[in-house]
């Protein structure tokens, strides 16, 4: 829509844009849970920083047209916007449908034709040179790939085969954000977390092909995530995934308690140890954690569930500080491109 919208500006006399789908705009509405989260209010030297790979390609795109452009443009359109926590930019009304209609708006405006419903089988070359779609003429033609990752709005691979038909050369597609697996040995605790989610935790994401002694930092943040039968997931983990790609040998290390050092939860397990000086140790952990996330870190820690809390060494409280500030698990792989759920998420 912005390409026709754009070509239309810039003085092409006609413009066609075609859409397989019986409406436009499939998937721009279950962006941001609905809500469209539009972009980002971050100086462009950040929206770089979150490119995982290859950001220099992009380099002369943001330049020629970045976060400010795009928000100007739906102001013009009457769409106001508002900033939301992570800067994030969504509409004022919460709908993604108003920035929908805003790019309908502008079309017919620009009096672009519409095609809906109308799946481009190939793109017409002549002497080296593009010539029309199917049997519509063209003097230009703006191939929009669209992803694979959904194919309930449209995003089935045609774009790319398309374009594979053409000469060009299409590398394998990889999924990204999207949950990770872990190995074997450790699928115990994500089993028995499965549907624990856990806000304003910290993650680190570790490299340790070469070996398990030497770790190379890949990814480091603080957020949300969830544990599943497979794995983890949420935003935060989502992320991550897009750093993680052709890469085997994966260490997640989750700090379940960022906002205190070691030294302080330390202060902090002493106190709550002595609120319940005679309690078991696996009744001692309310206050700390998830009622879920308590037997698996009894677990873990080998200490004696049945032990009193006055009982406990001080080695033992220290491995267990060390076990809530480093809880660690082997990735082994990324989860599938998800064929009938969106890649999109709010966070």
């Amino acid at each position: 829509m912005m390409a026709a919208i754009t070509a239309a500006e810039n003085g092409s006399n006609e413009v066609i844009l075609i859409e397989k789908n019986k409406s436009l705009g499939k998937k721009l509405l279950i962006t941001g849970k609905g809500r469209c989260n539009i972009t980002n209010s971050t100086e462009m030297d950040e929206f770089f920083s979150n490119i995982p790979r290859n950001n220099k390609f992009l380099y002369s795109v943001f330049n020629n047209y970045n976060n400010t452009d795009i928000i100007d443009f739906l102001h013009k359109q009457g769409v106001e916007t508002k900033v939301e926590r992570g800067k994030r930019i969504f509409p004022v009304s919460d709908k993604a449908n108003d920035v929908l209609n805003a790019f309908v708006r502008r079309m017919k405006e620009l009096q672009i034709k519409i095609k809906t419903e109308y799946k481009v089988e190939k793109i017409i070359i002549e002497n080296g040179q593009a010539v029309g779609v199917d049997n519509i003429p063209a003097d230009k033609i703006i191939l929009a790939t669209g992803g694979i990752s959904y194919p309930g709005t449209g995003s089935t691979g045609d774009g790319h085969k398309i374009a594979e038909r053409l000469g060009h050369t299409i590398t394998a597609l990889e999924p990204s954000l999207v949950p990770l697996i872990v190995s074997k040995k450790d699928l115990w605790m994500c089993k028995e977390a499965e549907g624990l989610s856990l806000k304003n935790i910290k993650i680190k994401i570790e490299d340790v092909a070469e070996t398990n002694t030497r770790r190379k930092k890949i990814y480091e943040e603080l957020g949300e995530m969830i544990f599943t039968d497979m794995g983890v997931s949420g935003p935060v983990i989502l992320t991550a995934s897009a750093y993680m790609r052709g890469r085997k040998e994966v260490q997640l290390s989750i700090d379940l308690k960022p906002a205190l050092s070691q030294e302080q939860l330390d202060v902090r397990i002493l106190r709550d140890f002595e609120e319940v000086n005679n309690k078991q140790f696996k009744n001692a952990l309310d206050k700390l954690l998830p009622q879920k996330l308590i037997p698996i870190i009894i677990k873990i820690s080998e200490i004696d569930p049945q032990k009193k809390v006055n009982e406990i060494t001080k080695e033992e409280r220290l491995n267990l500080i060390k076990l809530l500030k480093g809880l660690e698990l082997e990735v082994v792989g990324l989860g599938k491109i998800r064929r009938g759920n969106s890649n999109c998420t709010e966070e």
